[in-house]
């Protein structure tokens, strides 16, 4: 079943929003190739874009934080780390076993969880600060 992106997940801020946007893209795109029975041939792809997206979003995020003195910073940051932490392993995995179809059970695990308890509820509290302040 593929994510949907709904005004309620916007944080008000338009560079978030539009690299969370991309994000579900992403994810939809693997979703649908996982219903044609050809996730496999997709998560290289999406590794490859998660690498760039974890550096680019994250950086965007802390370079407003920091800018903006966002009291949260610390716990978000420590989120950040969680998840870039989480993804450098399975994609250690991913190299080291070659298990595609793995691999996409647990990209798909992780980036919901992300969906919903990161995107969902931590950046919206981000967004709400950010806009008493931009």
């Amino acid at each position: 079943m593929a994510i949907k992106w709904t005004e309620d997940l916007a944080t008000g801020v338009d560079e978030i929003d539009d690299q969370h946007k991309e994000l579900f893209k992403r994810i939809n795109r693997l979703l649908d190739a996982c219903k044609q029975g050809e996730g496999k041939e997709v998560i290289d792809g999406l590794m490859l874009f998660l690498s760039d997206y974890v550096v680019n979003h994250f950086g965007t995020e802390e370079r407003l934080m920091d800018r903006y003195n966002y009291p949260e910073s610390r716990s978000h940051r420590s989120q950040h780390e969680n998840f870039q932490k989480r993804f450098t392993d399975l994609k250690r995995e991913l190299q080291m076993s070659g298990e595609r179809l793995v691999a996409v059970i647990r990209t798909n695990q992780l980036l919901g969880d992300w969906w919903i308890n990161h995107i969902g509820k931590v950046d919206k509290g981000l967004g709400a600060f950010l806009r008493t302040k931009i």
